[in-house]
Parts: structure tokens; C-alpha cells; sequence
């Protein structure tokens, strides 16, 4: 009996260490992409931005050269967060979830590794608006031209605060293409209300067309993290 039990034990073992083995073997982000929610993934990836660090946790938006990947509430020390600039290598330790269409790694580690610097430049991803094709680039680095700036709601305005009364959190505004509207934000925590993209929301104008970079966020569809809003060119 004894013996059964010792066999049981160092199967059960071995079982977890080689979970814990693929669990830490880098994937390609086609392996990443055909993963099950919920199963262990690894990714060697770069940070292209951040939000605020708290308590022991920062939320990342990275990229490598094949696709992106949204880290949610990574454990990271402040003075690591400080380090986790745009274009930094990362290897990245978790799990990928899924809430209302946002595919993202949660309970994630990361470790820095070296190696060049990768930044993202903007995929023009204005004709995918409306398509099934535009999910492909979630979570990238993306820009869309000549958005027409739509009232928000029936009090006509451009925009409005999630926190109104002291402005300190998400705007939202709503902007179309082709007779659809779609509706985005400025994530506080990714650029506060001391940013130029936060006051560029906040001075805009119904019928003002524009052209916008953010980050593709899809929460029960195309959510754009926005980064970036100009006159259109």
C-alpha cells in the first residue's frame, strides 16, 4: 500500500512539474492565439504603455511583431513599474481570460529579458471598421482616420465624464464612419486628465472630424483605449 501511494505521489509530481513546464515555455503568438481560455500561457512580448501602478499590480498594453497581448493587474513592484518603458522585453507568465470579448493574460508574472527594443507603429485599421476582421487586431496599437465626433447622448454634448465631479476618471465620447457609431474612451489610468489626449476630448465639438490612435480594447466590441485625437488630415 505504501508503496501505490509513493508511485501515486511521484506521478503526481511529475504531472505538475510538466504543467508547470509548459506553462513557462515561450509561445508564438499563433500558439498564444489558439490557446483555451483559462489554460497557462507564456509570451516574450514588449510593453508599449502602461497604466498607473497600485498596490503591487500594473495593467500593460504590449506588442511583438505578429500581435498584441493585454496583461491585466500584473504583479510588479513600483520601482519595476518605473522600468516597464515603451520598447522593453518582457517575458510573461499567466493565464488567458476573457471577459465580454476582452482576451487578456491575468494572474500574470513577468520577468525583464534582454534584447533589442520594439515599438509598434499604428495599423491603419479604418476599413475593418464593421467587419469580422477587425478583431484580429485587438489589443494593437492601432489608428482610425476621419472619425465624424457624434453627441454622446440626448444633452447634445461631445463627451462625458465618468466622474463628473472631480475628474478623475475614464471620458467617454462617440464618433462614425459610414453611417456607424462607435463608442471609445481615454482610460484615466492610462492617460490622466493632464495628458493632451484627455483635454483634445474635452475640447471637441459635434461634427468635428478627426483622426485617432489608441489601443484596439474590445469590451463587447471595438472599445479604443485612446491615446491620440487630431483634425483630421
Amino acid at each position: 500500500m505504501k508503496k501505490a501511494l509513493a508511485l501515486l505521489l511521484v506521478f503526481v509530481m511529475a504531472f505538475c512539474f510538466a504543467c508547470t513546464a509548459v506553462a513557462e515555455e515561450v509561445m508564438s503568438y499563433e500558439d498564444y492565439a489558439a490557446a483555451e481560455v483559462d489554460t497557462p500561457v507564456c509570451v516574450e512580448t514588449y510593453v508599449q504603455a502602461h497604466q498607473s501602478w497600485w498596490d503591487g499590480k500594473v495593467t500593460v498594453y504590449t506588442q511583438d511583431q505578429d500581435g498584441a497581448y493585454f496583461v491585466y493587474n500584473m504583479a510588479c513592484s513600483e520601482e519595476d513599474a518605473e522600468k516597464l518603458v515603451p520598447g522593453t522585453k518582457i517575458k510573461v507568465t499567466g493565464y488567458k481570460g476573457e471577459w465580454s470579448g476582452e482576451v487578456e493574460i491575468v494572474d500574470a508574472t513577468f520577468e525583464f529579458v534582454e534584447g533589442d527594443a520594439f515599438i509598434a507603429e499604428p495599423a491603419d485599421v479604418t476599413e475593418l471598421l464593421g467587419t469580422e476582421d477587425l478583431i484580429a487586431h485587438q489589443n494593437e496599437l492601432v489608428s482610425l482616420k476621419g472619425m465624424t465626433v457624434e453627441a454622446y447622448d440626448e444633452s447634445g454634448a461631445a463627451f462625458v465624464y465618468k466622474n463628473e465631479v472631480d475628474k478623475t476618471d475614464d471620458l467617454y465620447f462617440k464618433v462614425s464612419k459610414d453611417g456607424e457609431t462607435y463608442e471609445f474612451c481615454v482610460e484615466f489610468y492610462l492617460c490622466g486628465n493632464d495628458t493632451d489626449v484627455y483635454k483634445a476630448v474635452e475640447a471637441l465639438k459635434v461634427g468635428d472630424v478627426v483622426d485617432l490612435e489608441g489601443f484596439l480594447y474590445w469590451y463587447e466590441g471595438a472599445n479604443l483605449h485612446t491615446t491620440a485625437v487630431t483634425a483630421a488630415a
